[in-house]
């Protein structure tokens, strides 16, 4: 049994739209897939309109969050999407990423590059705007060569010459709430120092005590399409005895942006037993099965 616990669409900063997604995720031979946009669960209805027979859809999102200046993402799972306090923790994330990308223009502008607000949303399309569709702006005018290449201190990387932070969420709150909306908690890609300062090991106890379920331990890491990977066997390792020690559940994924990325569906998987104990804690939304799709 193949499961990948991490992936995105045009709902937020992926190429392939939810539809085209899952039918890849079968054509990979994944037998389940999560769908885990950007703080948004508008992607999910195509994803279930287009689940194909044998593929298995588990909803989610992947949340923005902060501690003590560090950025970092939390995956929820199977949450009730309807669920007032969560949803409004992720308005309030999303709606801030236009200002957010609109102030980042005005400041790659007073850098001398000429990207505009209507190349950046044409990029993004219905997805909710973010640093990698302005990222692929740069791409497109010739600044660097690849996506990855912007979230550097020269341009869009936190502290960054054109960077600008966003509203991002409490990880604590962020817990609470989705175990409130009866969801699950993996903290996303703990170790992907290339993207900027990572939480320490203390902080990942004190979550665990506050209701974290699981670390994302097998995970590559692509920033870029030719960057390196960060969560190396030694890094991954290392991970596993932290999960193990804070009893936490160990997942593995391939963080999937289409061709923003070069990291493929099924990359990283989870063990069919932890997918079993996450489909057992949660009481918010269940997997769903695919019956052919349209």
């Amino acid at each position: 049994m193949r499961i990948d616990l991490h992936t995105h669409s045009t709902a937020s900063d992926g190429t392939d739209t939810p539809a085209e997604l899952v039918r890849k995720a079968a054509a990979a031979g994944l037998d389940v897939v999560a769908l885990t946009d950007h703080d948004t669960t508008r992607g999910h209805a195509e994803a279930l309109a287009a689940l194909p027979e044998g593929l298995t859809l588990v909803t989610g999102a992947e949340l923005s969050c902060r501690l003590d200046g560090v950025s970092m993402h939390m995956l929820a799972y199977l949450f009730d999407p309807e669920e007032p306090a969560l949803l409004a923790e992720r308005e309030l994330v999303r709606d801030d990423r236009v200002p957010r990308a609109q102030g980042m223009i005005v400041k790659l502008n007073e850098l001398g590059v000429p990207v505009t607000w209507e190349q950046v949303s044409r990029i993004a399309g219905d997805g909710s705007v973010g640093r990698p569709h302005v990222a692929s702006a740069l791409v497109e005018l010739g600044v660097v060569p690849t996506v990855g290449d912007a979230f550097t201190e020269q341009w869009l990387a936190d502290g960054g010459r054109a960077h600008l932070p966003k509203h991002e969420t409490d990880p604590f709150e962020a817990v609470r709430l989705v175990k409130a909306a009866g969801g699950v908690c993996v903290l996303a890609h703990p170790a992907a120092a290339q993207r900027g300062p990572t939480v320490s090991e203390s902080a990942v106890a004190e979550l665990a005590a506050a209701g974290l379920d699981g670390i994302e331990v097998d995970h590559v890491d692509h920033v870029d399409q030719v960057g390196p990977a960060e969560h190396d066997p030694r890094t991954r390792d290392r991970l596993r005895g932290l999960a193990a020690d804070l009893g936490l559940l160990v997942t593995g994924s391939s963080d999937y942006h289409g061709s923003r990325k070069t990291v493929a569906l099924g990359a990283f998987t989870t063990h069919p037993d932890v997918y079993g104990e996450i489909t057992r804690r949660v009481t918010g939304a269940f997997p769903v099965p695919g019956t052919g799709g349209a």
